[in-house]
């Protein structure tokens, strides 16, 4: 009996999501998550702060300067 319940629930819901996708304009969820993604990513690129351990590795970056 729960094979059974559990199949109806998942083709009514398949059947539901087609007939929205269908007939609704339903915005593509891949594409709106790759567009806020790329979209944090620029934020944090640009307003991160520099950080002191790249700096220091910079000035000790070997050799002899003396």
């Amino acid at each position: 009996m729960g094979i059974i319940r559990s199949g109806f629930s998942l083709m009514a819901g398949t059947l539901f999501g087609i007939y929205l996708a269908q007939n609704y304009n339903v915005p593509n969820i891949k594409k709106l998550a790759n567009t806020g993604y790329v979209m944090a990513k620029h934020i944090e690129e640009n307003y991160r702060k520099p950080s002191d351990t790249s700096k220091a590795n910079d000035d000790d970056s070997g050799g002899d300067s003396k």
